[in-house]
């Protein structure tokens, strides 16, 4: 298969959008990154079409175009009959003018090819004895059943698509001519690589507006039509059915578009539950007005387009040279691509590390882009996903360990929404408030339990409270609280640390030192008294002793 999609990483951002719209699983992750598996990829450009972020891109074959023009020799273009959709108000004629100018030699309808295609596919029903004819015309429904249904190759008709026919028809026609096809299929890069030698060169119609845009060339608002152009009605849901004379004895001719209906279809032929019916597939929604290109540049409106196309189609076939059926047959085989089936036991085993330990833990929520959590254990062995990609796991993951965390935090903490009702409340903070149960206050209002004085504050400031102490009166407790908004999630987170321990050892202490400075005050009073007793009975002792000592002093002199 050639590399038509390839991816660009930096855009990829680990969404998983992609694998969840692609129907076949050809992606696979690795490093946080999406890689487009090529052997199982249909081209359906489902991918291309949903990835938000642009990470999915098709290869640019607008060089390869321009080395083709340069050949000398003489190029034309297939343009596929969906164009009037793409480029409303814009016909044919006015498409060959612009493409002219940019160097291309003629511009024809793949339409013409249509015509060829469904002639033999009314041949092959009238003709040939036949249980079951699928269309082969796209390319995208062909890999799907080469790569999945291979039992119902027999039943895929071996005859070319349009645009190979037609490019088959110009070379026939006109010597040493070169082909380019222009449309709005990813897959008809693929099958233009892969059958050499009939397309040259396959272009989408965003390749072509961007080439228009850098010629500074501007589609002329012309809508020309012919009456020779009933497969114009090829690209709508049920056009190839709408040019077919549908009256081949005994046949039921149907229509189905969208891979998943497809893919039901497919499921039903292989049960052996539908014989003797033409069926028309398309991989697209819509069919070909549909297509990933048109899709996702084009303002899609599958009502208006098919107006649009209905409008511009004719009545008659366009008159062409009808060549033999081996002229135009193809040949499909089988693609292998399928990976060894894991056992039984390998896929238990990634199912409990996904944390799937019976079936009622097998949510099968599709977040991961599977279909079951079984086919995303299958993915994880065949190292096309990784354990990561299961969202419910890694949700229960997170909050296991924020739980763990944050019940067995010493600090009791609570949260409130903004009309101040309790959300979730810890084993500490119960403790704190002698609650029972978490179920008791969670959903209720604050004030049941607490003062709401504080958080009314903090929501109406937005400023944080910081290691306020406060005294729980209701509850005989002292705490030191802080109080925090979170504007993003719209809550207030309040933690309390219990410090009633450490006010009453504060309080003790406070009382022993208050003991201790009435002790000393009463011992200081004391020992002034008695300083005073003694000064007083020392100052009457050395008043008789001087009186003495000078009465001694004059008696002594007197002698």
């Amino acid at each position: 298969m050639a590399n038509c999609l390839i991816l660009k990483k930096s855009n990829c951002k680990n969404c998983y959008k992609c694998i969840r719209h692609c129907p076949v699983k050809a992606i696979r992750f690795s490093g946080n990154q999406a890689h487009i598996i090529g052997n199982e990829c249909i081209l359906c450009g489902h991918c291309f079409v949903v990835c938000p972020q642009n990470a999915k891109e098709i290869v640019d074959s607008t060089e390869k175009a321009k080395v083709l023009l340069q050949s000398g020799d003489p190029v034309i273009v297939s343009l596929a009959p969906s164009f009037i959709a793409n480029y409303e108000g814009s016909g044919i004629n006015s498409m060959r003018r612009a493409l002219q100018r940019i160097g291309f030699t003629d511009v024809e309808e793949t339409a013409v090819g249509a015509t060829i295609v469904k002639t033999e596919y009314e041949r092959l029903l009238s003709e040939e004895e036949r249980d079951i004819v699928i269309s082969s015309c796209c390319h995208s429904v062909n890999l799907l059943i080469q790569k999945y249904f291979p039992s119902s190759l027999e039943y895929l008709a071996d005859v070319m698509s349009p645009m190979q026919a037609h490019c088959a028809d110009i070379k026939k026609r006109i010597p040493n001519a070169k082909t380019v096809f222009i449309g709005p299929c990813v897959a008809k890069k693929d099958e233009a690589e892969y059958y050499e030698g009939l397309v040259d060169a396959a272009l989408t119609f965003e390749e072509l507006t961007n080439w228009l845009k850098a010629e500074n060339i501007e589609l002329e608002k012309e809508v020309d039509c012919t009456p020779e152009s009933r497969a114009r009605y090829f690209p709508t849901t049920g056009g190839i059915l709408k040019t077919m004379a549908l009256n081949a004895p005994g046949y039921t001719y149907l229509a189905i578009d969208g891979v998943d209906n497809c893919i039901s279809a497919l499921k039903d032929i292989e049960c052996g539950k539908i014989h003797k019916c033409f069926i028309e597939m398309s991989a697209c929604a819509g069919s070909c007005i549909g297509g990933p290109v048109m899709e996702k540049y084009h303002s899609s409106s599958p009502v208006k387009d098919y107006i649009t196309v209905s409008g511009y189609a004719g009545e008659n076939d366009f008159d062409v040279a009808q060549p033999s059926p081996a002229e135009i047959k193809k040949h499909f085989t089988m693609i292998e691509h399928k990976l060894a089936q894991p056992t039984e036991n390998e896929i238990m085993a990634v199912l409990r590390q996904m944390g799937k330990f019976k079936p009622s833990d097998e949510l099968n929520c599709g977040s991961c882009g599977y279909n079951s959590c079984r086919e995303k254990a299958v993915a994880i062995i065949q190292g096309k996903a990784e354990i990561s990609m299961c969202l419910p796991f890694l949700k229960d993951k997170a909050e296991s360990f924020s739980d763990t965390i944050v019940k067995n935090m010493p600090n009791g903490l609570i949260v409130l929404n903004e009309n101040l009702e309790v959300q979730q409340i810890n084993n500490a903070a119960r403790r704190i408030m002698n609650i029972r149960a978490a179920s008791d206050v969670l959903g209720e209002p604050v004030v049941r339990i607490l003062d709401p004085t504080v958080f009314i504050q903090v929501i109406n400031s937005g400023k944080t409270v910081r290691d306020q102490r406060t005294y729980l009166a209701e509850y005989k407790k002292y705490v030191e609280q802080t109080v925090v908004y979170d504007p993003d999630s719209r809550m207030l987170i309040g933690i309390m640390r219990d410090i009633t321990d450490e006010e009453a050892d504060r309080e003790k202490k406070a009382r022993i030192n208050k003991q201790t400075v009435e002790v000393a005050d009463t011992v200081v009073d004391k020992q002034m008294r008695i300083v005073q007793e003694i000064a007083s009975l020392l100052g009457e002792t050395a008043a008789e002793t001087k009186i003495a000592l000078t009465k001694l002093k004059e008696s002594i002199v007197d002698e």
